[in-house]
């Protein structure tokens, strides 16, 4: 169903994950689950009135192989960007997945 070739961007996907100090302060931290080959199917940007004025929302669909265990809690970070999982899609019978995201 995906062609290698067309895997040409190299993604993370992290879980934020909490870990107790020796204080007994609680942090939360992002940690890397998988680093995957992904295929950038769409990338736009939707102008929208936001507040007092108008702002900028980037929305990215990646497709990558499949990978079990993955949720909308998890984020993806692509080029020094980093996106929250808005849906997940399987293509196919765990052929592949399709994350929508937006960036943060």
């Amino acid at each position: 169903m995906i062609r290698a070739g067309k895997l040409d961007r190299q993604i993370t996907i992290e879980r934020q994950t909490e870990t107790v100090a020796a204080s007994g302060a609680v942090l939360k931290t992002w940690a890397p689950v998988a680093t995957v080959r992904a295929e950038l199917v769409q990338r736009n940007a939707d102008e929208y009135l936001a507040g007092f004025g108008e702002a900028e929302s980037g929305n990215a669909v990646f497709r990558i192989r499949y990978l079990a265990g993955i949720t909308t809690a998890d984020r993806v970070t692509c080029d020094g960007t980093t996106y929250d999982i808005d849906e997940i899609a399987e293509l196919g019978r765990k052929r592949a997945l399709e994350l929508r995201t937006v960036a943060k």
